[in-house]
């Protein structure tokens, strides 16, 4: 809508970025005169915008934007080609009203984000102590985490300080909420007997790999806050990459409800340890694409606190993942080194075994490890033999004692379990 006196320049902006336009008298008596409707392609949106704020068009004013399906006009076309290069340069997305419209529209009401964030929780929870992967993934479906996380990063870079408090503060809100209902609905299976008496959720495939992340769950997060920028900016839907982010946060939040219920501690800190690490990831990903992009306060001399506060949150996010990323190292190593260490292991045994008898067989092998700082230690194996009826196995602990020992240089407890094969 053009106030009164704006009309004359309203139309000369439009005209100097070769826009064609409709201009309708305005009736209601109010202090607007006209209302001009014009068609733009995506990537023209932000620069006509610019053009009508420096022709008196600001907030105090209405500026509608809707999505057009479908525009049949060669000078339409034309204006497309105009614009071309800026979509090639990525320029192609949506403007910067645009970008907060849709995550305003992604913030849901609190009481529907405690509400869905609870369900997502339980049937996380639930999905996990079934050790079901895909009922893991149907928690994912509905938690409603995409909006606070982009929230944040847009807030920052446009200089909206009430949109980056709102997203952090839903973000922890959210997180706290999960890992709640997720440690009482633990309980309440507890209690109820609901789950086996002896049950040990390490046992679960699904519980488990969230008790040692590794540096991989990096690639998990940056990706997700990445992906979920790019398709608030895209003006895409943002339904699959909420999904996405729900990976990151909603089954090790889940997973720290199950160790603190279970009474766990290493579950509660590995699993929370991801859940750390993936948000300030999210975050940071998203924060950082948002910047390069080119998206900025509306008025330019904004722009300076806009950066301080970019540079100020960047670098605290940084340095909070490079701290946790320490964690994440170690135990990435650790899981190296073990596993290279049961692979000699195996190895050694399986030689000595065929060297003192082919009649005997390497039938399992377990590595226990110990201690506080990555590399644990090698603290006991078992191996489990197979050796015919009546086949001799004297010697054959002392024997695998010295190999084993030799092998990973370092002094461990050998115990060597024997199985009778009589194979018909």
């Amino acid at each position: 809508m053009i106030p009164a006196g704006k009309r004359a320049a309203v139309v000369r902006a439009l005209d100097d970025e070769g826009v064609d336009y409709v201009v309708t008298d305005e009736t209601s008596g109010r202090e607007y005169t006209a209302v001009a409707t014009f068609p733009l392609p995506t990537a023209a949106v932000e620069p006509v915008l610019e053009r009508l704020r420096e022709a008196g068009i600001d907030e105090s004013t209405y500026t509608v934007i809707v999505a057009a399906e479908t525009v049949i006009s060669r000078r339409f076309e034309a204006l497309e080609d105009r614009y071309a290069e800026d979509a090639e340069r990525g320029g192609d997305r949506i403007s910067r009203e645009e970008l907060q419209t849709k995550a305003d529209d992604l913030a849901s009401g609190l009481r529907t984000y405690v509400l869905m964030t609870v369900i997502s929780a339980v049937i996380a929870t639930a999905g996990l102590l079934l050790d079901s992967p895909a009922t893991v993934v149907g928690s994912m479906v509905i938690a409603p985490l995409i909006g606070p996380a982009m929230s944040a990063a847009i807030g920052t870079v446009v200089d909206d300080e009430e949109m980056f408090r709102r997203g952090v503060r839903m973000q922890v809100l959210g997180v706290a909420v999960a890992v709640a209902a997720a440690t009482l609905f633990a309980l309440a299976l507890r209690w109820f007997a609901l789950v086996p008496p002896g049950l040990d959720p390490l046992e679960l495939a699904e519980v488990s790999e969230r008790l040692a992340p590794n540096v991989l769950v990096l690639v998990v997060a940056i990706g997700a806050g990445v992906a979920g920028i790019v398709s608030l900016m895209a003006g895409v839907s943002a339904t699959l990459v909420g999904v996405m982010i729900a990976v990151a946060l909603i089954p090790p939040a889940a997973a720290v409800g199950i160790g603190i219920a279970f009474r766990i501690p290493r579950l509660v800190i590995g699993a929370g340890v991801i859940v750390a690490v993936n948000v300030l990831s999210i975050n940071l990903s998203a924060l950082v694409v948002l910047w390069y992009e080119g998206y900025r306060p509306q008025s330019w001399f904004r722009e300076d606190d806009a950066r301080a506060a970019f540079l100020k949150r960047a670098a605290v996010l940084a340095a909070a993942i490079a701290v946790l990323s320490v964690f994440l190292g170690g135990v990435t190593y650790e899981s190296y080194v073990a596993s290279t260490t049961e692979a000699d292991i195996r190895s050694a045994a399986g030689d000595e075994l065929a060297a003192l008898d082919p009649g005997l067989e390497l039938l399992e092998l377990e590595v226990e490890r110990g201690g506080t700082v990555p590399p644990l230690d090698t603290e006991r194996v078992i191996v489990t033999v197979g050796a015919p009826p009546g086949g001799g196995v004297e010697g054959v602990a002392d024997a695998l004692d010295r190999r084993i020992e030799a092998t990973i240089g370092a002094d461990v407890r050998v115990e060597v379990r024997l199985v009778t094969i009589d194979r018909a």
